[in-house]
C-alpha cells in the first residue's frame, strides 16, 4: 500500500512576526484527505499558523511544505499560485458586497485564469448546487442571512478544486442551528471532494460533536492534543 500523500509538512517552524516569536517549533504534517481541528484561545497564534500556510508571512525557520510548495523557498510571484491550490474560508464571509452571488464566484474564476464563459457558469452551478444556494445566484450578500452568506463563501472556496480547503472559524458568527448546519456542509464536501480541511475553531460543542485529530496553540507552543475533545478542560 503506497504512503498517503501529506498535503501539509511542518517541522521545527518558528512563525514570527516582526520580532515577536507567536509559535516555536511548531511540527506537525496534514495527509491528502483529513480533517484537522486547530484550537486555541484568541491571541494564541491560530490565525498567525494560516497566515504562514497561505503565504502572508514568511517562514524563516525549519522546513515546511504546503500543497507541493516549499514556503522557505516561496518567492513572491508564487504566491497566487500557492493560494489557487487552497480554499480559505473566513468567519467574516469576505463576499463582494457590491456584487450578486453569481458575480462574487465569476470574479474569482476570471482572477485564476478562467476564460471560458461557458466553463465558468458550469462550474459555478456545480459548487452552488453543493451548497444549495442555486435559487440565491442572483441575490446580494447583504440580502443572504449570515448561514447563507458562509454557504457562498464555501462555494468560493472550492472553485478551484482545493487540496487543502483552511476555515478560520467559519462558524464564529452563526448561531447554534446555522453552525451545525455549516459543519454538515463542511462535511459532505469534505467527503466528496476528498480536499483535506484544516478549520480553526474555539467552539469545543463543535469539536466534541464531529470529533478529528486536533491540535491545541498554548504557551507558544502548537501541538497535537493527546485527549479527545470531549475529555479536555480547556476554557476560552
Amino acid at each position: 500500500m503506497s504512503e498517503q500523500k501529506k498535503i501539509i509538512e511542518y517541522r521545527a517552524v518558528d512563525i514570527r512576526h516582526g520580532r515577536n516569536t507567536v509559535l516555536k517549533n511548531v511540527t506537525f504534517s496534514v495527509e491528502e484527505g483529513e480533517f484537522l481541528y486547530v484550537i486555541g484561545k484568541i491571541g494564541s497564534g491560530k490565525t498567525s499558523l494560516i497566515r504562514t500556510l497561505i503565504g502572508e508571512w514568511p517562514v524563516r525557520t525549519g522546513s515546511a511544505e504546503v500543497v507541493g510548495f516549499n514556503l522557505r523557498r516561496l518567492k513572491n510571484r508564487q504566491i497566487p499560485y500557492l493560494r489557487r491550490r487552497l480554499g480559505v474560508i473566513f468567519q467574516d464571509f469576505q463576499l463582494l458586497m457590491d456584487r450578486t452571488v453569481e458575480e462574487n464566484l465569476s470574479f474569482v474564476l476570471r482572477a485564476t485564469g478562467w476564460n471560458d464563459s461557458r466553463k465558468i457558469r458550469e462550474r459555478i452551478s456545480t459548487v452552488i448546487e453543493q451548497v444549495n444556494m442555486a435559487s440565491s445566484l442572483r441575490k446580494m450578500p447583504h440580502q443572504l442571512s449570515g448561514g447563507e452568506q458562509q454557504r457562498v463563501a464555501i462555494a468560493r472556496a472550492i472553485l478551484n478544486k482545493p487540496s487543502l480547503i483552511l476555515a478560520d472559524e467559519p462558524t464564529g458568527n452563526l448561531d447554534s442551528e446555522t453552525t451545525h448546519q455549516i459543519m454538515e456542509l463542511l462535511l459532505s464536501i469534505h467527503r466528496e471532494n476528498h480536499s483535506a480541511v484544516m478549520m480553526i475553531t474555539h467552539n469545543m460543542e463543535i469539536c466534541r460533536r464531529y470529533p478529528f485529530r486536533t491540535l491545541i496553540c498554548k504557551d507558544s507552543l502548537c501541538q497535537e492534543l493527546e485527549q479527545s475533545p470531549t475529555e479536555i478542560d480547556f476554557v476560552f
